[in-house]
Parts: structure tokens; sequence; C-alpha cells
């Protein structure tokens, strides 16, 4: 009989769902608070509540289990974008109004998912190899400017303006939050002040709308 994989035998035991849950919540929240060389596998089993051996028997290595992590971060986000351009073609607007639909959407998912964005900085830090190997990310990037695309009847002879918005709209959204505690600070801005977040998503959004649909595109010689 051929070998199974300890993390498929798993699957077919009573509670594998919510105890692989269980895994991959504290796995995330670790490796988001320490990164990847720094946490253990029996770091994410006692913090996640099993024996320290449950989360190499569900995922196998800590390196797959770091995958798997990644693969359910992206998987929210291209579930997020998809939700957001049902809405947006279901809602009739207007592109300035479908604009900025999407970075408030997007603004929103990642302020209510801090360890994505903590996760994300750690790959940063570390050369994004492991994103390599996590097709999700890709095609999370590519729902999103095809999003982009559809939904503003971006110029099709110049596919990379799609991408540039793109870019420009995590760029704006993003930087404050990973900032929070340097640049911000240094400002004098404090990140957790109420309102603040409203504030800074309605500046994005001006402009987001200023730059893309309040002027004539500028095209910069080669």
């Amino acid at each position: 009989m051929a070998s199974v994989a300890p993390h498929l035998l798993d699957a077919d035991q009573p509670g594998s769902r919510a105890t692989r849950e269980a895994v991959l919540d504290a796995a995330e929240r670790l490796f988001a608070e320490r990164g990847f060389e720094a946490t253990s596998l029996h770091d994410v089993g006692t913090a996640a509540g099993v024996s320290r051996g449950t989360p190499g028997y569900c995922f196998g290595s800590k390196a797959d289990l770091y995958r798997a992590v990644l693969e359910r971060c992206f998987s929210d986000v291209r579930a997020a974008v998809r939700s957001g351009r049902e809405r947006a073609l279901a809602s009739g607007e207007s592109a300035d109004k479908v604009l900025a639909g999407i970075v408030s959407e997007y603004f929103d998912f990642i302020t209510a998912n801090p360890n994505f964005v903590r996760l994300i900085e750690w790959e940063a830090l570390t050369g994004g190899h492991t994103l390599e190997a996590v097709p999700p990310h890709v095609e999370a990037a590519q729902e999103a400017l095809a999003a982009l695309s559809d939904e503003l009847a971006l110029d099709p002879d110049h596919p990379g303006e799609a991408a540039h918005l793109l870019l420009s709209v995590i760029g704006l959204c993003w930087f404050p939050l990973v900032h929070s505690q340097t640049m911000l600070r240094a400002l004098g801005i404090d990140p957790a002040a109420p309102g603040f977040l409203q504030a800074r998503k309605r500046h994005v959004i001006d402009l987001v709308l200023s730059g893309t649909l309040g002027r004539p595109h500028t095209r910069l010689p080669s």
C-alpha cells in the first residue's frame, strides 16, 4: 500500500478542520509577529492549544505550514477582490464611484488584516522567495488588475496603466500601516487617533480619483 502524507490522513479525523484552522491561525499570528526563522512548530502548537507535534502532523514541515498560511491569506485577498468586483458590476455606478469603492475596500481589507501586512513585510525583507511558490499571490494580483482594467475601461493599448494604478493604490494605503511607528510618529500623526483611518482613506480616494479621472493622462517621453 502506498504511503499517505500525514496531513492527508489527518483530514479524515473528527474535528480535523477545526484543528487545522486553529494551527493556521496561530501560525499566521506568530509568523507575522516574529518572522519565519524565529517561529518553531512547537511554538505554533502551544499557541494553537494543541500538542506540539500537531502542526507537523497536519502540515508537514515548517516551510509547508508557512506556505499554507500565505496561501490562505491570498485566498482571502482574492475573495475580497471578487466580492468588490461583483458589487461594482452590479451597481452600474460611474467610473469614479467604482474606483472609490475599489480603494475603500482594499484599505478596509488591509486595516482589518494586520497579520497579512506584516507577513508581506517579512517577505520583502527576506527577498520574497516563498511567494514565488504561492500561486494565489500571482492570481490575486492578476484578478485585481483585470478588475481595474474592465471596470474603469482603461486603454488596452497601454496595459501598464492598470499596473501602475494598482501599485499607487497599494502604496498609498499600505505605507501608513507599515510605518505607523516610524514616519507617522515623526510627523506627529497618531494612527490610533479617532478618525485617522477614515481621513486617510478619504485622502487616498481623492488623490486617486483626481490623478486618474480628473485630468487627461500624460504620456512621459520614452
